[in-house]
């Protein structure tokens, strides 16, 4: 699992792609990203499976804000980034989630 961050010099924007190996995905056959950027949609942001297994998806989000996020595998399992840049407890359980800071 990671993300990788690129500025943008022409706007305030931060465009984020996330990535997540086939292993990581635990065979998987679907995997969204759920967060404060998109209020936890579970249909919002889709990630494209790729050839060999893995999946990716990129999206613009304002910076100098920190997102709590969460993988969603088969619509079932929520499952952490675990290269995060911190984790939080998430208000609705005792489990953390992951932060992104832009």
């Amino acid at each position: 699992m990671a993300f990788k961050k690129q500025y943008l010099k022409s706007k305030p924007v931060c465009k984020v792609t996330f990535k997540l190996t086939k292993e990581e995905a635990k065979a998987a056959d679907s995997v969204s990203i759920v967060g404060d950027f998109n209020n936890w949609d579970k249909s919002s942001t889709v990630m494209k499976k790729l050839k060999n297994g893995s999946f990716s998806a990129s999206m613009d989000l304002p910076i100098e804000t920190d997102y709590q996020f969460r993988y969603l595998l088969d619509g079932k399992v929520y499952e952490n980034d675990w290269q995060a840049d911190a984790y939080q407890t998430s208000p609705m359980s005792t489990e953390e989630n992951s932060v992104i800071k832009l």
